[in-house]
């Protein structure tokens, strides 16, 4: 018998501005609890004390996670100059100072460097595995351990201001994968000065904005009432990637069920990935092959 699953079936995207002092798996939590969900995930982890957007999956929504992480973000963050620390933000020990101040122009052309296909290092206090283990718990028992670079695309990196001598304000549009801890710790060893993240905030990401997030002092305002139903956006937003292509009822019929299913003519070629859909309603993602869908991914709403 097939166990009952608690909570409601509540699908679609809730934005959230995480607050700082919040881990992202506690704002999720906190979702999950004041909606009463079944499901939820996130896309894109922030850092404790970053604030700003963060995109809760409910639902039949956590399929389409991956086309969200894979989009673009913008990020707006402080690096205090002159200055190393051990986590490369405003949680460590300082571990390495420099009295050198570099110009602004020096910044603005340092900056280029860290724009297109790159490759970082994440920062030991991170939640990346290393045999197994996560990084942050090696570097909090002292343990010796070198992180592989990783790749890294970097859609501009722009300086919106030098707040003084000893901060400049960045604005950072990147891909998946991107330690904004890292860009500010290498950029100050690029200029020769240290350097580390003071603040960070997500700016957007992928379709939405912060703006079209709620606070969580409203989540828990509107906790358990119907009022926080209003805020959900649908399943689909979170497709806005992929061309959306119309299934037939027949096609649609079979796509629910994991089989090829005939859909209506759209710009895809042989090969595309596309979601598809059928009374409004997302039904499936996969290949498009001359007239069919062959799904990946379905959906049941």
């Amino acid at each position: 018998m097939a166990r009952v699953k608690k909570g409601r079936a509540v699908h679609g995207w809730l934005i959230v501005d995480k607050p700082a002092g919040m881990t992202s798996s506690a704002v999720v939590n906190k979702v999950k609890w004041a909606l009463d969900a079944q499901k939820a995930g996130h896309a894109g982890t922030l850092d404790p004390e970053a604030t700003g957007l963060l995109a809760i999956a409910l639902g039949e929504a956590t399929k389409t996670v991956p086309y969200i992480t894979d989009a673009l973000k913008c990020y707006r963050f402080s690096v205090r100059l002159g200055q190393a620390t051990n986590t490369d933000d405003t949680e460590g020990e300082v571990i390495a100072t420099s009295d050198l101040r570099p110009t602004d122009a020096a910044i603005e052309a340092a900056l280029p460097q860290f724009v297109g296909d790159i490759l970082q290092v994440p920062p030991k206090f991170s939640a990346v595995k290393i045999d197994g283990q996560r990084a942050y718990k090696l570097a909090r028992e002292d343990e010796d351990f070198e992180i592989a670079a990783r790749p890294l695309y970097v859609d501009e990196m722009l300086m919106i201001e030098r707040t003084d001598a000893d901060h400049v304000l960045l604005e950072m549009t990147c891909g998946k994968g991107g330690y904004v801890r890292s860009i500010a710790r290498d950029l100050g060893e690029f200029l020769g000065c240290y350097g580390h993240v003071e603040w960070l905030r997500r700016e957007w990401s992928g379709p939405w904005e912060t703006e079209d997030g709620v606070t969580i002092d409203l989540v828990n305002e509107l906790a358990k009432t119907d009022g926080l139903d209003e805020y959900i956006l649908p399943v689909s937003e979170g497709l806005g990637g992929l061309e959306e292509l119309r299934a037939t009822a027949e096609g649609a019929a079979k796509l629910k069920n994991g089989n090829p299913g005939m859909v209506l003519g759209g710009t895809a070629e042989y090969g595309d990935e596309v979601w598809v859909s059928y009374n409004d309603q997302p039904v499936a993602v996969g290949i498009y092959k001359a007239g069919e869908v062959h799904p990946s991914r379905v959906f049941n709403l």
